[in-house]
């Protein structure tokens, strides 16, 4: 019941997070539009796999397109932001390396495509959390830019790639142990859609009508 609740609020906040960045689509800069279209895709995986989960049919490897996805579009968007040139070229060998050891194994045992792929999480989340990291570095001496969306990417992803990274194990946990689990992860993505809330609020124009104080 708890799970159900904490999951329908972050799908509640994703929606609402996913219309406002649509609706200042146009008159954003290239980092907001692909924050944008980053949300949108995971708003679309995210209500897939609910409805997998409702017909009571297998959802695992839409995790593929989940993290894949995230990892290419959340890299092209700090490729955008004020990053020195040593920086941009670890993200850029970090996106070569990421897809060749996954290309490599994948080609190798193709069974992954149905399961929680350990290595996969790993790789993506931590490749995320150093880019993540070098933004939250770079703002010390400069302007607070998308500064809560990175700090929410920061503590969903900590939080979440623990989380999968037992995923394979949680058939070996009881039903108690493995509900707190999903209800942790549950809830930090509610922080991260929290976060990503504020950002917008803080940011946008104060015509916007969708956010504005009245």
């Amino acid at each position: 019941m708890i799970l159900e609740i904490i999951g329908d609020l972050g799908y509640v906040l994703l929606f609402l997070n996913t219309i406002i960045l649509s609706v200042g689509f146009p008159k954003n800069g290239k980092a907001y539009k692909i924050f944008t279209i980053y949300t949108v895709i995971m708003f679309l995986i995210q209500m897939s796999s609910f409805v997998l989960l409702k017909l009571q049919k297998n959802n695992l490897y839409m995790s593929h397109f989940y993290f894949i996805l995230q990892f290419i579009f959340l890299s092209f968007f700090y490729l955008q932001l004020n990053f020195k040139n040593d920086q941009k070229k670890i993200i850029k060998a970090g996106f070569v390396f990421c897809f060749f050891t996954l290309g490599v194994q994948y080609a190798l045992d193709c069974s992954l495509f149905w399961k929680f792929n350990l290595f996969e999480i790993f790789i993506t989340s931590f490749l995320l959390i150093v880019y993540a990291v070098f933004h939250l570095y770079n703002l010390l001496n400069e302007k607070k830019e998308f500064y809560y969306i990175n700090v929410g990417i920061l503590l969903y992803l900590f939080g979440s790639t623990i989380l999968f990274l037992s995923g394979n194990l949680m058939v070996y946990l009881s039903p108690e142990l493995n509900t707190v689990t999903w209800i942790l992860n549950a809830f930090l993505y509610v922080i991260y859609q929290l976060f990503i809330l504020f950002e917008l609020k803080k940011g946008l124009p104060k015509d916007n009508l969708i956010l504005r104080n009245e």
